[in-house]
C-alpha cells in the first residue's frame, strides 16, 4: 500500500502528538498554519465577541466556538474552523461538537484553496447552514446560505453583513467588520 492510499480514522488523528495543528478530511490528515497573524486573530476575536454578545444579549440557546474546538463531521473528517456556532446543544460533547455547525466561520490565512473549495463543499455536504469566508487581504466576506434557499453573497468589511441564521429573529444580527476594527 503506497502513503497516498492511506486513510485514516478519528483514532488515529487523536493519537497524533498533543499540540500538532492538523485537520482529518475525508481519511486524509491535513497539516494547519503556524499561529495566524495578528490581522487573523484581532478579526477573528471581534467577531467572537459580536456573535457571543448577540446571542447572550437575545437569551439564544445557540453556543460560539473559537479555534482550536474540533467539528466531527463522520468518523474520518475532523476540523478546527476559525468559529463555529453549534445550536443543537445535543451535539456538543466535552471536547467537541459531533455534527455540522449551523454557521461557520473561516477566516483565510496561507491556504484559500482549502476554505475556498474543500471547506466549502464539505460543509455543503455535511448540513452546515451557514459559512462565511473572511478575506483580510481582498478585505471582503464571502457568504454561503446552504439548504433549500442555496444563495452566495459578496460583501466588503465597510458593508453590513446579515447573518441568515438568525434572519427570522424580533432583533436580527447584521456584523460590519470594519466597525468591529
Amino acid at each position: 500500500m503506497q502513503a497516498k492510499d492511506i486513510k485514516y480514522t478519528i483514532e488515529d488523528f487523536y493519537a497524533l502528538p498533543e499540540g500538532t495543528r492538523a485537520e482529518l478530511i475525508d481519511g486524509v490528515i491535513y497539516d494547519m498554519a503556524p499561529s495566524p497573524s495578528t490581522e487573523h486573530q484581532e478579526i477573528s476575536g471581534e467577531l467572537f465577541v459580536a456573535i457571543h454578545s448577540y446571542i447572550a444579549k437575545n437569551k439564544g440557546q445557540c453556543k460560539v466556538f473559537s479555534a482550536p474546538y474540533d467539528i466531527q463531521l463522520s468518523d474520518n473528517t475532523v476540523v478546527i474552523p476559525d468559529i463555529s456556532v453549534i445550536c443543537d446543544r445535543n451535539k456538543i460533547t466535552n471536547k467537541r461538537c459531533v455534527g455540522a455547525p449551523d454557521w461557520i466561520i473561516e477566516i483565510v490565512s496561507t491556504n484559500a484553496v482549502s476554505d475556498y473549495i474543500i471547506k466549502l463543499h464539505l460543509y455543503q455536504s455535511y448540513g452546515v447552514r451557514e459559512y462565511w469566508i473572511v478575506d483580510p487581504k481582498n478585505q471582503s466576506v464571502t457568504v454561503y446560505h446552504f439548504g433549500e434557499d442555496f444563495n452566495t453573497e459578496k460583501y466588503s468589511f465597510s458593508e453590513t453583513i446579515p447573518v441568515w441564521i438568525y434572519k427570522d429573529n424580533p432583533t436580527p444580527l447584521e456584523i460590519n467588520i470594519s466597525e468591529l476594527l
